[in-house]
C-alpha cells in the first residue's frame, strides 16, 4: 500500500480539528486491513506513533494525548507534544501564524504561556530541558516527549531533577528552542514529505544552536 494519503488524512486530521482520525473514518476510506497496515507502516517509518490497539498518540508535532502543553490558535486548540512540537506548529499551520503556548513550569508548577510567531521568538527568561539524548529518543517516545518540558529557570530544573532522581540533559533558553522548532517540520502537511537524512538533521541542529553528543554532535 502507498502510505502517503494515508499519512496526509491523519495529519490534516490533526491541522484542521487537533485530533487523530478515527480508526472507522480511515477504514472507510482506504478499507480496515490497509488502514491498520498502513499505519504500522507509518509507526515503522517514525511518521508517527501508534498506541495500544493501534491508536494514533502522536503525528508529530501533533498529540492525541496530554503532555504538558496546550496550543491554541484563532480557531483550534491541539495537545502540544511537548515543548519542542508546541513551538513548531505555528511554523506549520498555514492558517495560525500565531499561537499561544501554555503549560506550567515542572519544578514549582508556576504557569506560563507564550505568544509564538514565526518572525522571531517569544520573549522569557524561560528555559526548556530535555531528558532523553536524540539516541534514545525513539526508544520511547512518548516519555521522550513528555519530559521535554520549560522550566522558569535552571534552579526549578535542579529542584525537579533532585526530587525525580533523574540525571541532567540538554537545557537551552527560549530563543534556542524557537530556532530548533521553526523548520523542523517544513513540509510534513505537503504530499511526498520526506523525513531529512542523519547528515541534515545534523546541520540543522548546529544552524540552531545545538552543541555536544547529548545531540550526536561533536563537542566543540
Amino acid at each position: 500500500m502507498d502510505t502517503e494519503d494515508l499519512r496526509l488524512a491523519v495529519y490534516t486530521s490533526f491541522a484542521l480539528t487537533g485530533r487523530a482520525p478515527e480508526f472507522s473514518v480511515l477504514a472507510e476510506r482506504f478499507g480496515a486491513g490497509e488502514a491498520r497496515s498502513g499505519l504500522r507502516a507509518l509507526h515503522e517509518g517514525r511518521h508517527l506513533v501508534l498506541g495500544p490497539g493501534d491508536e494514533v498518540v502522536m503525528a508529530h508535532p501533533f498529540s492525541s494525548v496530554p503532555l504538558g502543553f496546550a496550543v491554541m490558535g484563532a480557531w483550534t486548540l491541539w495537545w502540544g507534544g511537548c515543548a519542542w512540537d508546541s513551538f513548531a506548529m505555528p511554523h506549520l499551520l498555514p492558517g495560525d501564524p500565531e499561537v499561544l503556548v501554555s503549560t506550567r513550569c515542572p519544578g514549582c508548577g508556576a504557569p506560563h504561556a507564550w505568544s509564538v510567531g514565526r518572525d522571531a521568538p517569544p520573549s522569557g527568561n524561560q528555559v526548556a530541558h530535555f531528558l532523553v539524548p536524540v539516541s534514545r529518543m525513539w526508544d520511547d517516545v512518548v516519555r521522550t516527549c513528555g519530559n521535554q518540558r520549560l522550566f522558569c529557570g535552571e534552579a526549578c530544573v535542579d529542584e525537579w531533577l533532585a526530587r525525580t532522581g533523574n540525571d541532567r540533559g540538554y537545557v537551552m533558553d527560549v530563543s534556542t528552542l524557537w530556532r530548533l522548532a521553526r523548520g523542523w517540520y517544513a513540509g510534513r502537511l505537503d504530499r511526498g514529505y520526506r523525513r531529512r537524512e542523519p547528515t541534515q538533521a545534523a546541520e540543522y541542529l548546529r544552524e540552531a544552536g545545538l552543541r555536544g553528543r547529548f545531540w550526536g554532535l561533536p563537542e566543540e
